[in-house]
């Protein structure tokens, strides 16, 4: 099955680049509401999934234990920015399970957000590992490993008893089943799983509306989503997309992005919960898919729809403020 075209790049009159995809929105109980191209192919939701991942977190007890609130357990949802507040934050997290950043497997990059890049270029040798953008997932990894009593190192391993938890949790939010088959390395070292984009999406939405869920899990799935949605900030970071979107319709609008075109969103009032890819991996083509995507819920709400709408398709400057060319989404979006 072919994709459809989802996403058009102008210059000038001209079509520059189309971007393939696939999108799919859920209910609670998995049903279908809203799909484009072929959505039982099996994609690595790579970071889109973390609020998965942080669930361990939460339903050890781990994060009433060591006194996370919504921030924290946000950071431990994100791929934030490398920010300041968010490097802070992450460090706070570890020193509450009396551990420190030489507890962290995910190895250091630059900030994402260039003004704070050009800082620690100025007053740092080189980034640590609290400055990666996965350094909050596995401030929460360490924490529930501290919690449970259970060695730390090689925590991001295959057979480490965190990531044999994580397996566990996302088999039986999605349904699919997970193994070394179907099993890759993430960029912060963890595994990642194949699994079909529909099942993915059930899973937020099994998240989002805990429909089908024991009640420990669903209190503690509310209790991440409800966190992310509060501080968008620390999920993404200044100037993000995930940030953006959250802020648009605040307290009702759940997005996480992943590597490689991939997008988790939810929107828990309604009952809704979108999965989608960009084939190419490109992220400015999955960012307009996901809030037109997302628009489509709020169609009777036009204030929120069209802040949507102006993000999904917007224009793009050069260097010099010169409009040279658009971002749009097609028309399968209006079916």
């Amino acid at each position: 099955m072919s994709n459809p075209v989802l996403v058009e790049v102008t210059r000038g009159n001209l079509v520059e680049s189309r971007h393939r995809g696939t999108v799919i929105a859920v209910d609670g109980d998995g049903n279908t509401v809203f799909s484009l191209g072929d959505t039982d192919a099996a994609v690595f939701p790579r970071s889109a999934c973390k609020a998965v991942q942080a669930l361990p977190l939460v339903e050890s007890g781990a994060a009433d234990a060591y006194g996370f609130g919504a921030k924290a357990l946000a950071l431990a949802c994100a791929s934030h920015s490398g920010e300041p507040e968010h490097v802070a934050l992450a460090a706070e997290m570890l020193a509450a399970a009396g551990c420190d950043v030489d507890a962290l497997e995910c190895g250091a990059h630059w900030s994402f957000d260039q003004k704070t890049l050009i800082g620690q270029a100025r007053s740092i040798e080189a980034p640590s590992a609290l400055h990666n953008n996965c350094s909050g997932k596995h401030a929460g990894f360490v924490c529930a490993c501290c919690h449970w009593g259970t060695e730390v190192r090689g925590y991001v391993g295959y057979d480490h008893p965190i990531q044999q938890e994580i397996r566990g949790v996302m088999e039986t939010l999605t349904g699919a089943i997970l193994a070394h088959d179907n099993c890759g390395v993430d960029g912060c070292s963890i595994p990642t799983y194949a699994v079909p984009l529909k099942g993915l999406a059930h899973g937020f939405a099994r998240m989002a509306t805990g429909t089908g869920l024991a009640a420990e899990r669903a209190r503690a799935s509310r209790r991440l989503i409800e966190a992310c949605m509060a501080e968008p900030f620390y999920v993404a970071g200044t100037k993000r997309a995930c940030t953006r979107m959250m802020k648009t319709a605040p307290g009702r609008i759940f997005a996480k992005t992943g590597a490689e075109g991939v997008f988790c969103a939810a929107i828990p009032d309604k009952g809704i919960a979108i999965a989608l890819k960009c084939e190419d991996g490109t992220t400015r083509a999955a960012e307009a898919m996901v809030t037109a995507t997302l628009a489509r819920f709020f169609a009777d709400e036009p204030e929120i729809h069209t802040a949507l709408m102006a993000q999904a398709n917007h224009s793009m400057r050069n260097w010099n403020g010169i409009h040279v060319g658009d971002v749009r989404v097609t028309e399968a979006f209006s079916a």
